[in-house]
């Protein structure tokens, strides 16, 4: 008997299925109280980043957790200076865009998913709540190490020009062509066939070695580019040059595209956030993907050869026991603007979910009688940047059990767009 026909049969033989909760506002502050219930951190991951309903159903939450049970920190998948933008903004600063100090302003260098209309209306409602709260605001940081960021690519342009204008015409090319992924993900152009083919690492690493070798870095015209000595010769503006290019390589080189897989740093990320939450004593929401916030790890359809990858809610969960809570919101079908997403094929949890006739509904599957139901191994679908209908039944992650991975289900009958901000 295959796991599939075996849960069944137990499912079965315990009686009816709990039916689920319709997802109401008065139903998400029940569920809102239910996950705050001595937690000190929330991960609440969607199946996909494109949709409206999947993204509003979580900073729901995140109200309800902030407005309710006192919850002051948000933790984004981004790097460690957006989130001090973004935090700036929240703050009543002016946040990373400068001029007009607006949402749109803070989120111009943040990770593309991140620049929508509903994202910035999110960052809008926490800065007007610390505007209330100003001894007691809610606080925004990134779980990534700082990363490049176009202004890096301006400034080593910018130095050539003055320092060397002759190599201009060898640096530039390089950068124009890889500062493009932090608009669209170098292993999404790839998927899309718009890669324009040469691998951006290799193209980081020769920029760097170009600049390396202008004079004005004076690597032959007395510096000391051995062990001890300054790699750009002694010059200040030179050093943050080549720290910029350094950044510039390490970007593209551990982009999903660099490394060659999806198995990214969740345990650093983890660290991040355990380390954040102990240092301030803040509750705090996590808000990623649902390979990323599941509390045990996860295998992915699209790499069937790799076993298991750590989460960063699997450390998390390994750190804070019960004190970690994973939330999975999902959907059963939609038009995603990138994407038309298709009814789920069988075996998959979101069919599964979506036999209830409801437009939204959750699931706690740390109650008894619902986990006798869903407990055993699963696949949940992920719709991600490189998603293809065409090879629907395989875009998914699969978890041993499902109620080890995800506390509670949220799923949506059909989802639709988000706006993509200019």
């Amino acid at each position: 008997m295959t796991n599939a026909a075996a849960l069944a049969a137990a499912t079965s033989a315990r009686g009816p299925l709990p039916s689920p909760v319709a997802l109401t506002p008065a139903s998400l502050d029940a569920l809102a109280g239910k996950l705050a219930r001595g937690a000190a951190i929330v991960g609440i991951g969607e199946s996909t980043r494109f949709s409206r309903e999947t993204f509003g159903v979580r900073e729901e939450l995140f109200r309800r957790l902030v407005r309710d049970h006192g919850f002051r920190a948000l933790a984004v998948q981004d790097s460690a200076g957006v989130g001090d933008g973004l935090d700036a903004y929240v703050r009543g600063g002016e946040g990373e865009g400068g001029a007009g100090g607006s949402a749109e302003d803070a989120l111009a260098g943040a990770w593309r998913p991140q620049r929508t209309v509903e994202m910035a209306a999110a960052l809008e409602w926490i800065r007007e709540f610390n505007q209330e709260h100003p001894d007691d605001p809610v606080r925004i940081f990134g779980v990534k190490p700082v990363q490049a960021q176009d202004a890096d690519y301006d400034a080593v342009v910018e130095f050539v020009r003055a320092s060397a204008p002759e190599r201009l015409a060898e640096v530039a090319p390089h950068l124009e062509t890889i500062r493009t992924a932090h608009r669209i993900d170098e292993h999404v152009q790839r998927a899309k066939g718009t890669h324009p083919g040469r691998p951006f690492a290799e193209h980081a690493r020769e920029a760097l070695a170009l600049v390396r070798q202008i004079r004005s870095l004076g690597e032959g015209e007395g510096g000391n580019a051995g062990e001890g000595g300054s790699e750009a010769g002694g010059s200040a503006e030179a050093e943050g040059v080549l720290a910029r290019m350094r950044l510039i390589v390490d970007f593209h080189e551990n982009s999903v595209a660099g490394r060659g897989h999806f198995a990214g740093d969740d345990a650093v990320w983890a660290g991040v956030i355990g380390d954040y939450q102990h240092r301030t004593g803040l509750r705090v929401v996590y808000w990623d993907g649902i390979g990323h916030t599941a509390a045990t790890g996860v295998r992915l359809g699209m790499a069937p050869d790799r076993g298991p990858q750590p989460t960063v809610g699997s450390v998390l969960r390994e750190r804070y026991g019960a004190r970690y809570v994973s939330v999975a919101i999902g959907f059963h079908h939609g038009d995603l603007g990138v994407v038309a997403v298709p009814e789920p094929v069988s075996g998959l949890i979101d069919a599964r979910l979506g036999e209830a006739d409801l437009p939204a509904h959750w699931l706690d599957l740390r109650d008894d009688a619902v986990r006798g139901h869903w407990d055993g191994p699963a696949k949940a679908r992920v719709i991600s940047g490189v998603y293809d209908p065409s090879r629907d039944a395989a875009e998914h992650l699969a978890v041993d059990s499902l109620p080890d991975a995800f506390d509670v289900l949220v799923h949506i009958r059909r989802a639709t767009a988000v706006q993509w901000l200019e």
